[in-house]
């Protein structure tokens, strides 16, 4: 198989375009996406030669017979699905026809799903009660600031943990009825068209978003560049946190409260947020405006679980 070019991991070498080109080609998907596409092709790429098989151009049996190995390896269907995704864009980019368009692929994964199910593992949605109780058990120092002002933005704005993570200080700016967030670029928006999101000032201090920021920006200095940063046993702060660093406060600030930590994570607040604001009656449509969701498919989802209780029939004269 051709190998990726090793700065994009996305452009094949063999591929005779010019460095310009490379590089916009490098820019259309996110950084993220990139090093998955990387990865996989690359597991892929030892698979065959492990098999003596082809890797590009693949015969679609190959992919078949593939797909169907890391599914006997018990891998995820979603990982699966990404895996048939990564290599049909390797073939393309190297100017080959895709094999996962061959039907004995296409049947592959739909037995594949079929026989291990779809459902994946959702990270589990919090509600504003717990929330409040993770605010109050942080504690009154540099570190419990940040927590706090990450939390309840997050929260309030319904953001993933890279909008959290991608924040600088010039994107979040103070007016009277609240905060006027811009995200520059999100999963869904990798041209960078941008978005804003209000954040109204909360009815508890507490939990106050707006008196969370102000508290933390007095409290690290921070006046440009990186919103929340890392910082140090010392107390003095550091870079730009991480993804995986967002999920560590939720838990955290969660097991400070006294509450079970299993399955929260970083999508905690996003799902939350959707959640909530279902189950206090807000509309489709408001939510969505907010979260940014561009399919209603899995927000639908969240509505649901906010809506359960309330659209039951098990009330009937019990």
């Amino acid at each position: 198989m051709t190998e990726p070019n090793a700065e994009t991991g996305m452009v094949p070498v063999g591929l005779t375009v010019g460095q310009d080109a490379r590089d916009y080609i490098a820019a259309s998907r996110s950084a993220a996406t990139q090093r998955a596409y990387k990865s996989d092709l690359a597991a892929f790429e030892r698979w065959c030669r492990d098999r003596g098989r082809v890797a590009l151009p693949a015969e679609p049996a190959t992919v078949a017979d593939y797909l169907a190995d890391c599914a006997m390896r018990g891998l995820a269907v979603a990982t699966i699905g990404r895996y048939a995704t990564s290599i049909s864009v390797g073939h393309r980019m190297a100017g080959d026809p895709s094999p996962t368009k061959a039907e004995v692929v296409r049947l592959s994964l739909a037995g594949i799903r079929r026989q291990l199910g779809v459902a994946q593992k959702r990270a589990r949605a919090l509600d504003v009660p717990s929330l409040r109780e993770m605010v109050q058990a942080l504690p009154d120092d540099l570190r419990g600031a940040r927590d706090r002002a990450l939390l309840l933005i997050g929260f309030a704005a319904g953001l993933r943990r890279s909008e959290i993570v991608a924040l600088d200080a010039s994107d979040v700016v103070e007016e009277p009825q609240g905060l006027r967030l811009t995200l520059r670029r999100s999963k869904t928006d990798q041209a960078g068209e941008g978005r804003q999101i209000a954040i109204l000032r909360g009815r508890h201090p507490e939990t106050d978003p707006v008196a969370a920021l102000a508290a933390w920006r007095e409290a690290s200095g921070i006046a440009e560049g990186s919103l929340f940063v890392s910082i140090h046993v010392s107390g003095k702060v550091g870079g730009r946190l991480s993804g995986i660093d967002v999920n560590r406060i939720i838990v955290r600030a969660a097991k400070a409260a006294g509450l079970d930590s299993t399955g929260l994570s970083g999508h905690s607040l996003r799902s939350g947020l959707a959640t909530s604001a279902a189950a206090s009656g807000a509309s489709e449509r408001s939510i969505q405006a907010v979260t940014g969701h561009k399919s209603t498919t899995m927000l639908r989802r969240y509505i649901r679980q906010g809506s359960l209780f309330a659209e039951t029939v098990s009330t009937l004269d019990l």
